[in-house]
């Protein structure tokens, strides 16, 4: 009996869409943001070199990677050969640098604006692959907050998902617009820095005035 083509053998995977450039430039960019806050907190930790450069790997690629399983798509920084590279380096410039350059919040700006651009990566990527807008912007909270929930666990701290800050609500309106103006017929190059501006701005906003969500029996 002939055996089918390979052609006709259908992948688990779908076909990578072609997406903007700019977006892969972006993406370096979170991801290097968020490797340098899980190098960091293994720095804090009194960590071992092998122990920071895996931090930032795992906090830098955690949401992405998560993402990608869920729509079907290959692993980004499997297929990407600078991705591992660039969470090396970080964790390499957080080991010989200082730890005063990394004090105050200078760092917690540089993840809001991480946050923001990642939840939108997250919620492009989605849509190209497919994905109904609704789940879209799920993937986008997704992309923006896993590495950390992640890099937070290992460290045995409790998570940015179990404290009351502006964090992933900042991540959910970023990729909630993104989805939003998809549906509306915007056009991306206006949505999408929108977008990604008004996550910054609310986690900004709660950085600067420690807003928070009201936990569960605070007002009884």
């Amino acid at each position: 009996m002939a055996l089918p083509a390979a052609s006709a053998i259908a992948s688990p995977l779908l076909a990578a869409p072609a997406l903007p450039a700019i977006l892969g430039f972006l993406d370096l960019a979170g991801i290097a943001v968020f490797a340098l806050t899980g190098a960091l907190l293994a720095a804090r930790l009194r960590q071992t070199f092998v122990t920071m450069a895996f931090f930032a790997l795992v906090t830098g690629v955690g949401g992405g990677s998560v993402r990608d399983l869920l729509i079907g798509a290959p692993v980004f920084w499997v297929r990407d050969p600078s991705v591992a590279p660039v969470c090396f380096v970080v964790a390499l410039v957080a080991w010989f640098t200082p730890h005063r350059w990394w004090e105050g919040r200078a760092l917690e700006w540089a993840d809001a604006a991480g946050l923001g651009a990642y939840a939108v990566l997250g919620t492009v990527k989605a849509l190209a692959y497919g994905v109904s807008p609704v789940p879209a912007m799920m993937m986008g909270v997704i992309t923006g907050c896993v590495g950390g929930i992640i890099r937070d666990v290992l460290a045995g701290r409790p998570s940015i998902l179990m404290r009351p800050e502006l964090y992933v609500t900042a991540a959910a309106l970023a990729s909630g617009l993104c989805a939003l103006g998809r549906i509306a017929g915007l056009p991306d190059g206006l949505v999408w820095p929108v977008a990604a501006l008004a996550g910054f701005g609310l986690r900004g906003a709660a950085i600067h005035w420690k807003l928070g969500i009201p936990a569960y029996g605070s007002r009884r």
